[in-house]
C-alpha cells in the first residue's frame, strides 16, 4: 500500500530536525557543541560538519521504522534526506552578529586637522652639478 503523506512529512521535517540540531545548533545546554569538540577531526567530525552527509545517516533509522518493504525503504531512505536537503536549501542564511562593538567616540576631544603635505615637499631633492660638489 505505501506508506501515507503525512508520515512522509513528518520524516522529513524529523530528519531536518535531528540533522539541523546536530550540524548547525549549541544544542539544550551546549551539549551538541561539547559533542562537536569531542569529535575532533576525525570521521564524526567530518560527518557532523556536512549537513548532506548527516541528513543520510540521520534519515537511515527512520526510513526503515517508516518504510514496508525493502525497496520502499530504500526510496524512502533517499528521500528523506533529499528532502531535509531541500528545507535546509530553502531556510534563509544564518546571519551571525560580530563578535565586537566598537566603543562609543567622545565627541569632547578636540582633534588637530591634519595638514596636507605638497608632492613637491615629499619627494627627495636631486643634487645637480658634478660629483665632487
Amino acid at each position: 500500500m505505501g506508506i501515507q503523506f503525512y508520515w512522509l512529512v513528518l520524516g522529513v521535517l524529523s530528519v531536518w530536525r535531528v540533522t539541523h540540531l546536530l550540524n548547525a545548533e549549541d544544542g539544550p545546554w551546549n551539549l551538541v557543541v561539547r559533542l562537536r569538540r569531542r569529535a575532533g577531526t576525525n570521521f564524526w567530525a567530518g560527518l557532523l560538519d556536512c549537513f548532506y552527509c548527516l541528513s543520510l545517516w540521520i534519515s537511515v533509522p527512520l526510513a526503515y521504522f517508516i518504510g514496508g518493504g525493502w525497496k520502499e525503504r530504500l526510496l524512502l531512505w533517499l528521500s528523506l534526506s533529499a528532502g531535509a536537503i531541500s528545507l535546509e536549501r530553502l531556510a534563509p542564511e544564518r546571519v551571525t552578529a560580530p563578535a565586537f562593538a566598537e566603543d562609543q567616540e567622545d565627541h569632547n576631544v578636540l582633534r588637530q586637522q591634519s595638514t596636507a603635505v605638497s608632492d613637491a615637499d615629499s619627494l627627495p631633492t636631486r643634487h645637480s652639478g658634478s660629483i665632487g660638489t
